[in-house]
C-alpha cells in the first residue's frame, strides 16, 4: 500500500435554503459534486502539496435525496495512487436534517446517516 493509500479528509456544510432548487427543498446532485471537488482539493494539498486537478469520475450515484437545512460530511479517501493519478472514492452523506414537522427551525442529528450521494474520481497531480 502507498503511504498515501488510506489517507481521508471529510469536510461538514450545512446546507442553506439558498440553495434548494426543487418542491420539497430538495437540493440538486451538483452540490454534492462540488463539495467532492472541495474536499479532493484538501486530500490532494494533503498528499502532493499541490491542490491538483479533478480528471473525471469513473461513477456518480445519487442514492437519496438532500435538502435544504441539512447537514451534510462529504468524506474522500485515497484508494489507488499512480505516478501522477489518485483515484478518490466519495461519499456524502446526510448528519443532521431539519423536522419542519416539529417546529419552523427544528432539526435533528441522525442516528444513522443518510448515505446520499457516491462517487469515485481521478485526479491528477504536477510530477514530482
Amino acid at each position: 500500500m502507498s503511504a498515501h493509500e488510506g489517507l481521508t479528509v471529510t469536510h461538514r456544510r450545512y446546507v442553506s435554503y439558498d440553495h434548494a432548487h426543487y418542491a420539497g427543498n430538495l437540493v440538486d446532485g451538483a452540490y454534492g459534486l462540488g463539495l467532492f471537488g472541495d474536499v479532493a482539493t484538501e486530500v490532494c494539498v494533503r498528499a502532493d502539496g499541490d491542490e491538483g486537478l479533478f480528471a473525471s469520475y469513473s461513477d456518480v450515484q445519487f442514492r437519496q435525496p438532500v435538502r435544504a437545512g441539512d447537514v451534510v460530511e462529504a468524506t474522500a479517501v485515497i484508494t489507488r495512487v499512480g505516478k501522477r493519478s489518485r483515484t478518490i472514492d466519495f461519499t456524502l452523506r446526510v448528519v443532521c436534517r431539519g423536522r419542519a414537522d416539529r417546529g419552523e427551525s427544528a432539526a435533528e442529528t441522525l442516528t444513522e446517516p443518510i448515505v446520499a450521494t457516491t462517487a469515485t474520481g481521478t485526479v491528477v497531480v504536477p510530477p514530482t
